[in-house]
């Protein structure tokens, strides 16, 4: 599989009838990518539904507030489906989330005898009788139950990032190779490629509307998130997972968390990934015990292969200046990605994207349509290049060096042995020192630990 770039290559399919659910699993199939269908035929190995049933069995692993908003929103989308299996490594977790999707869909839930709760409680929801898995757990498991679950031979809706890694997005990708052999279709949660607005002006702006692309511009500024004390009597391993955003082997810290979406949207633009890296980062508000090791801002400046230029920025900081958001300047005037307005070079406005929908609704709308209509997406591989952009940010930030893609993307740097994390009381990746302070990187020292 080719990284270098992220093209959609077009195949029509035969012209048929109109297919069944059960007709497109024996003889079509597509690949999703980049917000539009690549079509294709694909020999089909097995069904992942049950012989004469056209319901779709939901199994939700990881029940926070966005798993439990992602299966309600599947369930809005498609009126066939339903909850039956549900997992997360807190008990109070996933009962606060059962409350939840029923307020919305009681008589689409249908789990009991089949929650299951610990760090191995994945297995149970991938061992059940479910059609589709919903992974929302910490990104940093997520290649361990991606693998697990195509192995198995289900559906998966992941959540962005897909890993906290390179190793992991390596390992997402090969696990990928089974999802396309097997036909089973892959959704990755950057709702932005489902977003009308967003489709429109990325296509305008592919098209030549404001003339060659020289620079980039994409932000993720905002107060921060929140903070999880530690409990008594917990162990080290329950507090990280607990608390996992402050602690880069669980979320891969927040530019590859949270400013994963704008890197997407520019390598989307792009239609490519970077190829270097360089940048500068720190801890300045973050510096109490309960916000673990992950930096508080990062600044990158990304070059494209054709020379173009990303300048990236991502903070935590109350009272300062907060924008998501993403922008392009070319050779013939300049585009408000975000805003959907693309202006000339006289800053007058040229041309109005229509308005967005609601991306993380429309995004389970357009994978159950797809399915429905005898497709089969695939988001796998831009949702994986996407995290490793962000990965690499990190690791120029923590580092200070400037840093090549193949050199990231080829890290054997692994935060941890996700495989052999099974309950409570196994060893935590990360370990505080005898203050109780958790390694924080310093740019241009310890570079071995971040790259």
């Amino acid at each position: 599989m080719g990284h270098n770039s992220l093209s959609n290559n077009s195949v029509p399919l035969p012209e048929t009838e109109q297919n069944s659910r059960r007709k497109f699993l024996k003889n079509s199939s597509a690949i999703l990518a980049g917000g539009s269908i690549a079509a294709g035929v694909l020999p089909i190995s097995r069904s992942a539904y049950a012989a004469g049933d056209d319901t779709i069995k939901l199994g939700l692993i990881g029940c926070g507030g966005r798993g439990t908003a992602a299966t309600t929103q599947a369930l809005s989308a498609d009126k066939n489906t339903k909850l039956v299996a549900m997992a997360d490594t807190f008990e109070n977790r996933l009962n606060s989330s059962k409350r939840g999707i029923k307020s919305r869909h009681a008589e689409r839930v249908e789990t009991e005898g089949r929650e299951f709760i610990g760090v191995d409680a994945y297995k149970k929801v991938i061992d059940s009788d479910v059609d589709m898995v919903l992974l929302a757990t910490p990104p940093g498991f997520r290649p361990l139950h991606f693998e697990t679950a195509v192995k198995a031979g289900k559906h998966v809706f992941m959540e962005k990032p897909v890993a906290a890694d390179a190793p992991g997005v390596r390992r997402v990708l090969e696990a990928n190779k089974t999802a396309l052999s097997k036909n089973l279709a892959v959704a990755v949660g950057l709702q932005r490629h489902h977003e009308s607005g967003y489709k429109a002006i990325i296509k305008q702006l592919q098209e030549g509307a404001i003339g060659d692309i020289i620079l980039a511009r994409a932000y993720w500024n905002g107060d921060g998130v929140w903070i999880r004390n530690r409990e008594p009597e917990q162990t080290e391993l329950e507090y990280q997972i607990n608390n996992w955003y402050y602690f880069t082997w669980l979320s891969g810290d927040h530019i590859v968390e949270q400013h994963i979406h704008n890197l997407d949207v520019i390598n989307w633009l792009m239609n490519s990934h970077p190829s270097e890296a360089q940048g500068s980062g720190g801890r300045q508000v973050r510096t109490s015990g309960d916000t673990g090791q992950i930096f508080d801002h990062h600044t990158v400046e990304f070059t494209y292969p054709n020379g173009t230029k990303l300048l990236s920025q991502c903070r935590h900081m109350p009272n300062t200046w907060s924008s998501v958001s993403e922008f392009a300047h070319g050779s013939k005037g300049w585009a408000d990605i975000s805003g959907g307005k693309i202006y000339d070079s006289s800053n007058k406005v040229v041309w109005t994207a229509p308005e967005n929908e609601d991306g993380w609704a429309n995004e389970h709308v357009d994978l159950f349509k797809s399915i429905r209509n005898g497709e089969i997406p695939n988001e796998a591989e831009y949702g994986a290049m996407s995290t490793m952009t962000a990965i690499m940010g990190r690791m120029a930030t923590y580092s200070g060096k400037k840093l090549s893609w193949d050199d990231c993307f080829n890290s054997k740097l692994a935060l941890a042995d996700y495989d052999s994390l099974n309950s409570f009381t196994d060893e935590a990746p990360l370990k505080p020192d005898a203050d109780g302070a958790y390694f924080i990187p310093t740019p241009g020292k310890s570079t071995e630990q971040v790259l």
